[in-house]
């Protein structure tokens, strides 16, 4: 059997929809499955066993011997949240009960960190592990992924086989019910279908114009290939960045939700809202040269693609992935 946790959630069920088609169908999916709107996200997909977050680790100490891989991606993900005792409890409290009990039943462990644990950037993106204790996060959210990580690195007892993945700017199909904390893209298509215009932040530094501020925009079909490929690789372990490797400007993305939708490019501007403005990032880009040297050499899509697939597959129709 092979564990998901946060499986009702964006990455996570894609990542249970790539399974499926790999022909892995006993999977255990771990959630709070009493919030409605994420329902959708795994309907129809081939699963073994629905096991509330609450109750995990009791599942998890009586089904062990059953469990070939865990990923874990359940986490208060929401990037504005300022109340510290969540995120412990969620982030960092049940992170750690996971990664013991994956050293005592000798489990490996995929789990999600974050490049919000960059911070401003002004140590550049490498996923070098001797660097992650300077790491200065920008808001609450990446300091519980950056303190995660650390506490990882710094303990004796380990998975035999583990990776930590720093996420970047993921975006794609099953994103439906994360409201404000969705893609760009998905709130772009929204905007494009309902107005025929779409307004983006105004930049607050001098050294960006308006609307080319930076991300690391990643596909979330890539994301799911690469977690598929860790599975079977089993070895290097590590903390590792997941992005495409590539920044592009708000304006690209944009413009490739206009082109996609087929419709004339309209755009405005408005400020930065003043509660993330001294926490925005410009510029992101992920080094992705460690995972490259482990093996893993396939491409990932570009934003055009990524764009392209992602409007007209998904968002124009409702469809999940």
């Amino acid at each position: 059997m092979i564990v998901v946790t946060g499986a009702a959630g964006f990455i996570a069920s894609c990542l249970v929809s790539r399974l499926n088609a790999a022909n892995f169908n006993d999977i255990v999916v771990v959630d709070n499955f009493s919030v409605a709107k994420k329902l959708p996200n795994i309907e129809g997909k081939k699963i073994k066993e629905f096991v509330d977050r609450h109750d995990f680790f009791t599942w998890l100490d009586q089904n062990y011997e059953e469990v070939e891989f865990i990923f874990h991606l359940g986490a208060r993900t929401d990037t504005t949240e300022t109340n510290w005792e969540v995120l412990d409890l969620l982030n960092l409290d049940y992170s750690k009960k996971m990664w013991n009990a994956c050293c005592e039943y000798q489990i490996p462990l995929v789990y999600a960190s974050s490049a919000a644990t960059y911070g401003s950037g002004t140590l550049g993106y490498d996923d070098d592990e001797s660097l992650i204790h300077l790491l200065r996060p920008l808001n609450a959210y990446g300091e519980s992924k950056n303190e995660f990580d650390k506490w990882a690195l710094a303990q004796t007892a380990k998975p035999f086989f583990w990776v930590g993945l720093k996420f970047f700017n993921v975006y794609g199909p099953n994103e439906y019910h994360k409201s404000r904390m969705a893609s760009v893209v998905m709130h772009a298509f929204n905007s494009i279908k309902d107005t025929g215009r779409l307004t983006l932040f105004r930049s607050h530094n001098p050294d960006y114009e308006d609307g080319k501020q930076m991300r690391d925009f990643v596909y979330v079909k890539d994301v799911v290939e690469v977690m598929y490929w860790l599975m079977h690789h089993r070895k290097n372990s590590g903390i590792y960045n997941l992005g495409s490797g590539q920044a592009r400007t708000f304006l690209d993305l944009a413009f490739n939700t206009f082109t996609a939708m087929g419709q004339d490019i309209n755009i405005d501007f408005r400020d930065t809202p003043e509660d993330i403005r001294d926490k925005y990032q410009y510029f992101t880009q992920a080094n992705m040269a460690k995972l490259r040297r482990i093996g893993y050499d396939k491409p990932f899509h570009t934003l055009e693609e990524g764009i392209t697939d992602y409007v007209q597959n998904y968002l124009a129709t409702g469809a999940y992935y």
